[in-house]
């Protein structure tokens, strides 16, 4: 297809309908479940019968047959109110079902998709490691010993979304299998010797279910092996990229939500004998808002658009992902700046923006990883 700067009719529509129920279902309750630092399975039910977790796969495993692009939009649309289910939505797709779909056999397709597009269960990727971060290959210990048919599993993961839900019902775990091979293995949760720490108590994503993830002697067939053997580094390299884009995405719809409350308050929020929003100190915060919110929109889009033409979308996938969550970062600390004392409570979507922004910048590759990715592809 062409570029363009329009969604298509079915797109725009999608994100309306998706818009409203975030607005009607998520916004009210949203403040909540954060204090609560509970896991919402019942919205995240309800996201499922909507079809968001089937958005980009087909309907032979019950996708929805839509594209990157379309899910995209409804991570944004979802992080505009709240990013916890935002960032629940992103890695249930991106990282719980697409590497199956993706380099999966028909049999392991047939076996996990249909309930992972559904939205009736969730997936997890299991890849980061203690002393990690970063250099997610030179730090991995954990590690899978052929034994007749099966894999025999031992080692630990960090850091890891969605492990822990009563939905998740599979992981996909890297492990070394050889000298210098990485290979990528689906193992279902009620394995035994697999098993899940209680919740990090993190500074945001309060609602989002991130755990440590132990494997004792964790024992599963040979067939469960993603791919070929060794071919698990190549693989998280995809799906790192791809989840870029969906992390600016998420990004983008921090800043958008930023923007409306800072809109609404402004308005009705007075001070000296007016609104606030009337003394250009306010005004022109929201206005950069509004740039950045625009300029990492036009680039998460580009970044789609080059994915689902079959271009390369490496650089653009660092640079969309880099932009928009130093962004979405500076614009939470201006929301907070704009709403004064009120911004700096939870109970304003700002202050909880506040919180949840910083992690922007560090997950899917930090911003000096993706300025290293970039720079590299500019041959420095």
């Amino acid at each position: 297809m062409g570029l363009s700067f329009e969604l298509a009719p079915e797109q725009e529509e999608f994100r309306r309908v998706v818009a409203d129920f975030a607005d009607r279902e998520i916004a009210p309750v949203a403040a909540e479940f954060n204090a609560q630092g509970r896991f919402p399975v019942e919205i995240v039910r309800r996201m499922g019968e909507l079809g968001l977790f089937g958005l980009p796969f087909g309907s032979d495993y019950g996708g929805m047959d839509g594209d990157y692009l379309t899910l995209c939009l409804a991570i944004e649309e979802i992080g505009r109110v709240d990013q916890s289910l935002g960032i629940t939505l992103e890695a249930g797709v991106g990282l719980g079902a697409a590497p199956i779909d993706e380099f999966g056999t028909e049999e392991q397709k047939q076996r996990w998709l249909p309930q992972l597009l559904r939205g009736e269960r969730l997936g997890a990727f299991g890849l980061t490691e203690s002393g990690g971060g970063s250099d997610a290959f030179g730090a991995t210990r954990t590690r899978a010993v052929r034994d007749g048919d099966d894999w025999v599993i031992d080692g630990g993961k960090q850091f890891i979304t969605n492990a822990g839900t009563e939905l998740t019902s599979v992981v996909t775990v890297t492990a070394w299998t050889g000298e210098q091979q990485m290979t990528s293995i689906i193992v279902p949760v009620d394995t035994p010797g697999f098993s899940v720490a209680p919740p990090y108590h993190k500074v945001g994503w309060h609602a989002s279910d991130t755990r440590e993830l132990h494997f004792d002697g964790v024992r599963v067939p040979v067939s469960n092996t993603l791919g070929e053997q060794g071919a698990g580094f190549r693989q998280f390299l995809k799906t790192l990229d791809d989840g870029r884009i969906a992390i600016s995405a998420l990004a983008v719809g921090l800043i958008q939500g930023c923007i409306e409350e800072c809109v609404r308050y402004a308005r009705e929020r007075e001070a000296f004998g007016r609104p606030i929003g009337s003394y250009q100190a306010i005004a022109f915060k929201i206005a950069d808002l509004e740039v950045a919110a625009q300029t990492a929109r036009q680039m998460y889009r580009y970044a789609c658009w080059r994915k689902m033409e079959g271009l390369p979308y490496k650089r653009e996938a660092s640079i969309a992902k880099l932009y928009s969550s130093e962004a979405a970062v500076t614009a939470a600390r201006e929301a907070t700046q704009i709403f004064g004392g009120m911004g700096f409570t939870t109970e304003t979507r700002v202050g909880r923006f506040y919180q949840d922004a910083k992690v922007l910048e560090i997950g899917e590759g930090t911003s000096e990883v993706q300025r290293l990715l970039i720079s590299r592809d500019l041959g420095l």
